[in-house]
């Protein structure tokens, strides 16, 4: 596992220490969850702008179009 190091300011800090304390986890593991969340939702943010183009083109412009075809 590599290791990262980042500075964060002091009312993060507390604000990660308490919520460590609180979930009994680590501030390392939270981290660690925030941060793979984050990256989920940025790849599910490209994935998305890629897929608009395509779906538009199949008249698919707002969410309730998809719901529509599902049922």
């Amino acid at each position: 596992m590599a290791t990262l190091t980042m500075r964060i300011d002091a009312a993060m800090e507390a604000e990660l220490a308490r919520l460590a304390e609180l979930t009994h986890r680590t501030k390392s593991d939270l981290a660690r969850e925030m941060l793979r969340r984050q990256l989920a939702v940025r790849r599910f943010q490209a994935l998305r702008a890629q897929a608009i183009p395509y779906a538009e083109a199949a008249g698919y412009l707002v969410d309730d179009d998809v719901f529509r075809d599902v049922s």
